[in-house]
């Protein structure tokens, strides 16, 4: 019986000592636990914060994307107002050279009138003079004989 007795206190000091090891081994995994749990949460609050990181930088690029967009349709809009601008000097242009044109030719057709007209008018004053002339010539050739029948009239009656 004393075998068995010791056997048995054998056996509950093995069992005591599994047991404190297994309790050790516990206290271990609670640690491991713990510890683990920690950086879980320290994980988890990085990830809410890259995730709040990452949602700013979608708001961001949205942002940016919807200016360069703007920016895109203000070009496009620009490039047409300024094409159609353009077009708009060009015909004026072309229909300033059209006016332009006509006005050359018309001042060219009024030079020609007027040389013309300078031409006209000098040889009409070439005229007036000569024809002064030979109305000179003719007052100046009748003058002695009018003169002859006034004075020898004249000297009748005086």
């Amino acid at each position: 019986m004393e075998r068995s007795c010791l056997f048995l206190d054998q056996k509950i000091a093995s069992q005591n000592f599994r047991i404190s090891a297994l309790k050790s081994d516990i206290e271990n995994l609670d640690t491991k636990y713990d510890s683990s749990s920690q950086k879980l949460k320290a994980v988890k609050s990085e990830i809410e914060e890259l995730e709040e990181v990452e949602k700013e930088r979608d708001k961001f690029y949205e942002l940016k994307i919807s200016e360069m967009n703007e920016f895109r349709e203000n070009v496009k809009r620009f490039l047409t107002e300024t094409r159609t601008r353009m077009q708009e000097l060009r015909n004026s242009v072309n229909e300033s050279s059209s006016e332009i044109a006509e006005a050359e030719m018309k001042r060219a057709e009024l030079l020609a009138m007027k040389e013309s007209l300078t031409k006209t008018l000098a040889s009409n004053h070439q005229r007036r003079a000569e024809l002064q002339k030979q109305i000179e010539n003719m007052l100046v050739a009748r003058s002695p004989e009018r003169w002859k029948p006034i004075q020898s009239g004249n000297s009748k009656g005086v």
